[in-house]
């Protein structure tokens, strides 16, 4: 047992703990940012045809774009507590405010994962160079998520 403001809470299991980061990071504006994500994808690829011309490795490089700006969007709404308007449990907001280096554990992850997948797939990297670049874009997503969260003014919002 802990004390927790004068209140004694048991303490979460490892399990508990990744389904409320998972829970959080479910509150992010989702669709907002794959919109965003595309035109940074766009964007990117459009610069990169124009300086290289159009080929894998551009197409790759706009693909790892826009799921970098799609994962930092999404993460960093679900860090600052979701969508306005959106009707959230406020345990949740209460955990992830307490949490933010959790939450951004969530999109920084899937950040990694889907990089290696996309850099496999149509890129012609090999899978340890790949995973050093999955790494370092989940890292870069995990550090913005998690500072958002730390920084980001939610202290006038907890006190409701």
């Amino acid at each position: 047992m802990t004390q927790n403001l004068g209140k004694s809470v048991p303490e979460m299991s490892g399990s508990e703990q990744r389904s409320l980061a998972m829970a959080s990071a479910t509150l992010g504006p989702w669709r907002a940012a794959a919109a965003v994500g595309a035109v940074g994808g766009g964007v990117s690829l459009l610069l990169a045809a124009l300086a290289d011309g159009l080929g894998t490795q551009a197409v790759t490089s706009a693909v790892s774009v826009a799921l970098s700006v799609f994962f930092i969007v999404g993460g960093a709404g679900a860090a600052l507590g979701g969508r306005p308007g959106a009707r959230v449990d406020r345990r949740i907001q209460r955990w992830s405010a307490a949490h933010p280096w959790r939450v951004a554990a969530v999109p920084a992850v899937l950040m990694a994962v889907c990089d290696v997948v996309i850099r496999q797939v149509l890129g012609s990297e090999s899978f340890f160079s790949s995973l050093g670049d999955a790494l370092w874009h989940g890292l870069v997503v995990g550090g913005v998520v998690g500072l958002v969260g730390r920084f980001g003014g939610r202290r006038g919002r907890d006190r409701r």
